[in-house]
């Protein structure tokens, strides 16, 4: 055996050894292998009177087979599974999940996914003024005090889910440090609204002016029994 490789040329070897070498480069990219990942769920179509208060997944867990060359041409970030929700009513409905939808490349196919049913809850949208508040910490220097806080705007709009609208009456603002000041203070803030199903119209930043003045002199101690101050001795 030894023998008849002696006899083969150099190139012959080199030119044997670069066709194993596609043939399994080849069988590489047209081998089945499979791939999981998760797609975003995106609602589309909801109806302008109503706000999603609820949803049992955000995304749709998927497993992708197909061969190594064509899913290298997966492009995970631009992939989405939209769920037509027009014709919503405010209460719980249930979406049939088809993964069939969802645009993959050609030569894969999807070999299972979770879950199966996207649960998206409904809620009427609501919308009412509210106060607002700053959120004030810490004290100011020595000899000064909070003589008054002014916002603007005093009074907001929301929108969203009634039922969480509705109840409130007022918002705060991001918190605002005054430890340590001995002057007015002029911030920008935002609101703090907690969850995504109550929001701001506006959602321009507020001015809030913290006004810092001097304590107040202490009032001087009067001598009752003698008001103007002892007379000289003559």
């Amino acid at each position: 055996m030894a023998s008849r490789f002696q006899n083969l040329r150099p190139g012959v070897l080199v030119l044997a050894l670069a066709i194993s070498v596609f043939i399994w480069a080849v069988a590489q990219g047209t081998s089945s292998i499979q791939e999981s990942f998760d797609v975003p769920v995106e609602l589309v179509g909801v109806e302008e009177g109503l706000v999603v208060t609820d949803q049992n997944s955000d995304a749709i867990n998927v497993r992708l087979r197909g061969s190594r060359a064509s899913l290298r041409n997966l492009d995970r970030d631009q992939m989405k599974y939209r769920v037509d929700a027009s014709g919503g009513k405010p209460g719980v409905a249930v979406y049939e999940v088809d993964v069939e939808t969802i645009e993959h490349p050609t030569g894969t196919t999807f070999a299972g996914h979770s879950p199966s049913r996207i649960q998206v809850r409904f809620e009427k949208r609501g919308r009412k003024a509210v106060t607002v508040r700053a959120e004030i910490q810490g004290v100011p220097a020595p000899g000064f005090h909070v003589a008054g806080v002014v916002i603007e705007p005093a009074k907001v709009w929301l929108e969203g889910a009634r039922s969480q609208v509705m109840r409130l009456n007022e918002v705060v603002t991001e918190t605002i440090d005054i430890a340590g000041l001995a002057a007015n203070e002029n911030r920008e803030v935002r609101l703090v609204l907690g969850g995504g199903t109550v929001w701001a119209e506006d959602n321009s930043p507020l001015q809030v002016e913290v006004r810092i003045e001097p304590d107040p002199l202490p009032e001087p101690i009067l001598d009752l029994e003698n008001p103007k101050g002892a007379e000289e001795e003559v």
